[in-house]
């Protein structure tokens, strides 16, 4: 039952505000960033963030924010980040994960690959509905944060011929199907490939593609007039 303590130290609302400033950032945060982000002092944000790495929610470690070194440098600082460990709360118990790790298991092994593909990309069109194709990144955004993707925006170098262009494109903190696609990464992965392809529309001005990125989600979005192929 110790997710359920970890949750509920989130009922606070600072100490809920803090953390969802840090697991946003995707990098080490230090006390007095967070504090100003909760619009709260320094000394009760470092209460409730220690609280909050106490539980497990958020890691914690030392470093100089100032970047320099060696005399003069001034002393470490305490940074937090959001602890990679996933928590769950069923009641009663459940055991989704090892059903879905052995039905993927059994994909895999049967080489159904390309109709698991296909059923998830035609329950992006359903969740998906009567709506036209999305109409931009913007919108491709609040659908993936909707969904618990933690999309945010990235300035990419345009491989178009090394013309060094900016490109927007839309990366993912999270990966709500990362315990699955860890252990059977090819056919997970593609799955949410499709699933993202059916939600957005293969015919609009943004496209998913796959691009992994360590302790990223694997897929990327961005627009359609970045297709390189």
């Amino acid at each position: 039952m110790e997710d359920i303590d970890a949750i509920a130290a989130l009922q606070d609302p600072v100490r809920r505000r803090l953390y969802e400033y840090v697991a946003a950032q995707g990098r080490e945060v230090g006390r007095n960033e967070a504090a100003e982000a909760a619009g709260v002092a320094r000394t009760l944000a470092a209460h409730h963030l220690d609280r909050l790495a106490e539980v497990g929610l958020l890691e914690s470690g030392s470093r100089r924010l100032s970047g320099r070194s060696g005399p003069g440098a001034g002393r470490p600082a305490k940074v937090y980040t959001r602890a990679q460990a996933e928590l769950s709360v069923s009641l009663p118990a459940r055991d989704y994960r090892t059903a879905a790790e052995l039905l993927a298991e059994a994909a895999e092994q049967a080489g159904l690959d390309a109709g698991l593909c296909a059923a998830a990309r035609r329950r992006g069109e359903v969740l998906r509905g009567s709506a036209a194709p999305c109409r931009g990144l913007e919108e491709a955004m609040e659908m993936l944060a909707a969904r618990g993707y933690e999309p945010h925006l990235e300035g990419a170098e345009d491989a178009k011929g090394g013309s060094g262009a900016a490109v927007s494109v839309v990366r993912m903190r999270n990966c709500p199907f990362h315990a699955v696609a860890e252990r059977f990464p090819p056919l997970v992965c593609g799955m949410n490939l499709a699933l993202l392809e059916g939600l957005f529309g293969t015919d609009g001005p943004v496209r998913a593609r796959m691009d992994p990125r360590p302790g990223e989600c694997c897929v990327v979005v961005e627009n359609s007039k970045n297709n390189i192929d």
